[in-house]
């Protein structure tokens, strides 16, 4: 088990997660306070992946306010990676996405990082659930990460946003650094 602390670059936020890695699979838990645009904000957040690191399930709960809970599975009837939501209703729109990405994190880019293994150089687009923080929006949008260093450096892009960053990250592709957004202050 690891647990690892980031701080919201602009001081406004800060986020403990617990990251459970087993041979089974992996248990992401967090506790983040945040702000964005002058909301204030409190969220829990339970990821779980498999042992390939594809995420099977997200629940989010704000403080005091909405909760979100998507779940991901592979059919044998051609649904591949087809989400729905806690009851069980199909969710189109996250078709063919295999991560997350949650606005309020930086761990959510470890999971790229972990599951595509990318080697020095190479890049790849991926399509990812978008997670909107505080409203708890989802949508699906496209993403690239190429591997300028591995094990220590990859860049981010948004695609739908043209938003680029060069992110540093441990042995594990937990965040190090991420410029303008978040730190690491605690291994």
């Amino acid at each position: 088990m690891k647990a690892v602390r980031w701080s919201q670059r602009d001081g406004s936020g800060l986020e403990h997660l617990v990251l459970d890695e087993t041979r089974d699979g992996i248990v992401i838990e967090s506790a983040v306070v945040g702000e964005d645009e002058a909301c204030a904000f409190g969220l829990v957040y339970r990821i779980e992946c498999d042992a390939r690191w594809q995420v099977t399930r997200l629940a989010l709960k704000l403080a005091g306010g909405a909760s979100l809970d998507l779940h991901r599975r592979d059919g044998d009837n051609g649904d591949a990676h087809a989400w729905t939501d806690a009851n069980g209703e199909p969710l189109e729109a996250l078709r063919g996405c295999i991560d997350v990405d949650i606005t309020a994190t930086p761990f959510t880019n470890t999971l790229p990082i972990r599951r595509l293994k990318l080697e020095r150089g190479e890049r790849r687009v991926i399509r990812v659930a978008y997670v909107r923080v505080p409203e708890l929006g989802v949508s699906a949008v496209e993403q690239a990460y190429t591997c300028i260093e591995p094990d220590c450096r990859y860049r981010y892009e948004g695609l739908d946003t043209g938003f680029t960053a060069d992110i540093t990250v441990d042995e594990d592709g937990l965040v190090i650094d991420y410029p303008g957004l978040f730190t690491r202050i605690r291994r």
